[in-house]
C-alpha cells in the first residue's frame, strides 16, 4: 500500500473515520429545522431519511441528487478519492436512477500537504466518474483544517420506477448485495495491521459502484431499496421498517461478510460508530442470547459505499440474485424477510 506522507488518515479528525452522525444525534439537530414547504412535485424528501431527494420535472423524468463526503479512512490519496465519489453516486443508483453528472466538495489543508496530494484525490474521484460515464462539471473548494472530499451526485429516473426506503411490504425477502466488514478493516488500519490482503477487499468492495440500481427499477416485484453506509446494516434496515410500517428478521449467518474481516472482528477491532450506532438503535433490535459479540457487532458496524438493501417479492427474488451477481456482487445473498408488526428487527 503507497502511504503518503504525512498520512491522510492522522490529518483526519478521529483517525479518519469518515462515519455518519449517529441516527439519534442526526435526529436531534434536525429537531428545529423548518418544515418544507409543501410542493406536490417533490416525490421523495426528508419524511423517511431517504438516500436521495427526488424531484418530477414532468410524467417521464424526475431529478434525483445527493451529496456526500468524508474524511480519509485510507492513506492513499488516489484511493480514497475513489472511494468517497464511488460512495456518493451509490445514493443515485439506490433511488433506482442513472447519474448524470457530479460536483466536487473539496476542503484541503493545504499548509499541511503537498498540492500532488490534493491532485491525486481528485484525479481518483475523476477516473471513478469516468466509469460511471458522467462527468464532473464543478464544485467548491476550501482550505479545511483536515482533508474532507465528495460529490454533490445529479442524476435521472422514471418517476413510476423510484426505489424508496420505503415501499417495502409484508413478505418480502431482503437481498443485500456487498459483504459487511469496512468498518472492522478500518479500525485494524489504524492499528497498522491490516494486510495487504486485508486492504484489497476493503479497496475492491469500496471502490465498486451499485450501478445495477436502474436495472433493478425496472424488474417486477422490487418494492423498496436503499444502501448500506455509516448507520450499518441494522440502522438503514430500521430506516426501511420505520418507513414502512413493518417489522423484519435477518439471519446473521446469511449476511455475507468480506474476505477476513470475521476474523479481525473476533480478534476484537471494532470502532467507535459501531458502538454509537448500537447505544442509537439497539433497543429496537431483538438479539439471540448465544449470538458471539463479534458477530453483532458486524451488524452494526459503518459501511463506507457499502452494498445495496432491496426489498423484494419472493417470486422475483431468484431474478434479482442472478441480476446482481452477472454484475459482479458474487456475495449477495438473500439475508431476511419484511412481515406484518410494529418496526423493529429480530436477528435469529
Amino acid at each position: 500500500m503507497t502511504v503518503h506522507q504525512p498520512r491522510l488518515t492522522s490529518l483526519a479528525h478521529g483517525g479518519g473515520c469518515g462515519c455518519k452522525l449517529a441516527p439519534s444525534v442526526l435526529q436531534d439537530i434536525l429537531r428545529k429545522m423548518p418544515i418544507p414547504v409543501p410542493c406536490a412535485d417533490l416525490l421523495v424528501g426528508t419524511e423517511t431519511s431517504d438516500d436521495a431527494a427526488v424531484y418530477r420535472l414532468n410524467a417521464t423524468q424526475a431529478i434525483v441528487a445527493t451529496t456526500d463526503f468524508f474524511t480519509p479512512i485510507v492513506d492513499d490519496s488516489f484511493d480514497f478519492g475513489r472511494i468517497a465519489a464511488t460512495n456518493a453516486l451509490s445514493d443515485i443508483y439506490a433511488m433506482g436512477a442513472t447519474p448524470l453528472f457530479a460536483l466536487a466538495l473539496v476542503g484541503m489543508p493545504i499548509a499541511s500537504i503537498p498540492i500532488t496530494t490534493a491532485q491525486d484525490i481528485l484525479a481518483g474521484g475523476a477516473s471513478v466518474c469516468a466509469t460511471a460515464g458522467i462527468p464532473i462539471v464543478g464544485g467548491h473548494s476550501i482550505d479545511s483544517p483536515e482533508p474532507i472530499y465528495g460529490l454533490v451526485a445529479i442524476g435521472l429516473v422514471h418517476p413510476d420506477k423510484i426505489l424508496k426506503n420505503s415501499n417495502a411490504r409484508a413478505g418480502d425477502v431482503l437481498i443485500l448485495t456487498k459483504g459487511l466488514g469496512v468498518g472492522i478493516f478500518s479500525a485494524a488500519m489504524k492499528k497498522d495491521e491490516l494486510d495487504a490482503a486485508g486492504y484489497a477487499a476493503m479497496l475492491a468492495s469500496t471502490t465498486k459502484l451499485n450501478g445495477v440500481g436502474p436495472e433493478l427499477a425496472g424488474i417486477a416485484g422490487v418494492h423498496a431499496m436503499t444502501d448500506v453506509t455509516g448507520f450499518a446494516l441494522l440502522g438503514h434496515l430500521m430506516e426501511m421498517c420505520r418507513g414502512a410500517g413493518l417489522a423484519a428478521t435477518v439471519s446473521a449467518e446469511a449476511v455475507p461478510i468480506l474476505p477476513g474481516a470475521a476474523a479481525l472482528a473476533e480478534a476484537g477491532y471494532t470502532t467507535g460508530a459501531a458502538t454509537r450506532n448500537w447505544a442509537s438503535y439497539g433497543a429496537a433490535v431483538n438479539l439471540p442470547a448465544a449470538m458471539p459479540t463479534w458477530r453483532s457487532g458486524l451488524l452494526c458496524d459503518p459501511q463506507t459505499s457499502g452494498g445495496l438493501l432491496i426489498a423484494v417479492a419472493p417470486d422475483a427474488a431468484e431474478t434479482v440474485l442472478a441480476s446482481v451477481r452477472a454484475a459482479g456482487f458474487e456475495q449477495a445473498a438473500v439475508i431476511g424477510t419484511m412481515a406484518a408488526g410494529a418496526p423493529g428487527i429480530t436477528v435469529r
